[in-house]
Formats: C-alpha cells, structure tokens, sequence
C-alpha cells in the first residue's frame, strides 16, 4: 500500500487491452466527480523519462540486451517517481499511471525470463517499496491485443508489437505471467477482460477503483 496520503492506481496488461483508453477515461471521470487526479505512464512522465521511452519504443532501436531494457525501465520510472509520482501522492492526488512495477516482472522476468527476484529486488530499489493502493489488470487473447496495438500505436511506439509478431510466444508467456502475478496478490489487482464492449468494461473499472477509493482511510473525497 502506498504510505502516502493520496491514491496510486496503476492500469496494466498486455499490448491492445486498452489501457490508455480507459486510464484517459477514468481521468476525466474523476475530475468531473470532483477528485484531483494525475494521468501519467511508463515509460515516460518526465524529460528524460521520454528520452528513454523514444529508445526502448522505437522499431530502429532493434533488439536490446534483456539487462540493458530492464535498466533503461528502471532509469525512466525512478525519475518518474522522484519528480511526478511521488510529490502527486503526497499531495493527496489520485495518481493514475499506465504500466509500473508489474510490467518489469511480466514483460522482462515471464516474457524474456530473467530471474523475478532478481526484478522484484530492482523495483525495490528503484521505487523505495512504493506500491500501488490498486492495479486494474486488463486480460484480452494475445492475437487480438496484438491486433488493437498494431492499428491504433504510433509506428514510432511499435518495436515490442513487431518483435511479438514474429515471437508470439513471448506475448503468450507474457500474459500468463500476469495472471501469476494478479494470483500471488488478489487484494492489490483486480483483472478485467476486455473482451466485453468498451462501456460494461468501463464501468467495471469505475466500480472496481470507487470502492477502493472510499475503502482506503483516506481524505480526498468529494
């Protein structure tokens, strides 16, 4: 749980569940309920942050070390922390942020199988033990995800989608890494299909992030 007195939400899953769309959605719901929400994402948030995300994201870039993109991760999410996160939360703001820790250990620990201790020991150090108050899992079959990325990221965002075209397997080891770790931590992730139209998932959400937010002894209510 977070230890500070705002509320950290964090969307994750794989490529094409509509993580963005709903962590947008879910923003100017909060907003226009009267909550003081931040809408952030990794890689990314700040300069550098964005520097990096240019890096990992684009097709050019080619293939990485597995090391070198879980370092170049950690880099962009520490900064992201120090300088967005961290000053949100103690605020008391909702903090709504597209991939965190749980992407390190799906993508990098399940998809190119680098030890999870190992990750986890990392996201330690990197985050100082910061860990979200609620993860919203989104789940969507690979193929489709795939599919959905593909069409609606810009082709400068692509690198990881046109490397799981041709290794769908890592995408599949991916997803089911997820579902590890949403069963190691039933309190903290809530999973979602989003294979049910856009507005039954929505609402789901909505739902799902309302009652944590009035469960969580916490101030910030309108």
């Amino acid at each position: 749980m977070s230890l500070y007195s705002g509320f950290f939400l964090t969307f994750d899953g794989i490529e094409g569940t509509g993580k963005s769309t709903h962590a947008r959605r879910l923003f100017t719901f909060l907003k226009d309920s009267g909550y003081s929400p931040l809408l952030t994402s990794e890689p990314g948030g700040t300069d550098i942050g964005e520097k990096i995300r240019a890096l990992l994201l684009h097709p050019e870039t080619g293939e990485v070390d597995p090391w070198t993109e879980v370092f170049l991760f950690e880099a962009s999410r520490r900064e992201h922390i120090i300088r967005v996160i961290r000053p949100a939360l103690e605020k008391g703001q909702i903090v709504i942020c597209v991939r965190f820790n749980d992407s390190t250990l799906a993508y990098q620990g399940y998809g190119r199988g680098l030890p999870i201790t190992t990750l986890d020991y990392l996201n330690q150090l990197t985050t100082e033990g910061l860990t979200p108050d609620l993860t919203v899992l989104l789940d969507i079959d690979p193929e489709e995800g795939l599919k959905r990325s593909l069409y609606h990221t810009s082709p400068e965002e692509l690198r990881f989608e046109e490397e799981f075209i041709r290794k769908k397997e890592i995408l599949t080891a991916i997803r089911e890494g997820f579902f590890q770790i949403a069963e190691q931590e039933p309190d903290r992730i809530r999973m979602i299909s989003t294979a049910q139209p856009k507005d039954v998932v929505f609402e789901t959400i909505k739902q799902c992030v309302l009652a944590a937010i009035h469960n969580k002894n916490w101030g910030d209510v309108p």
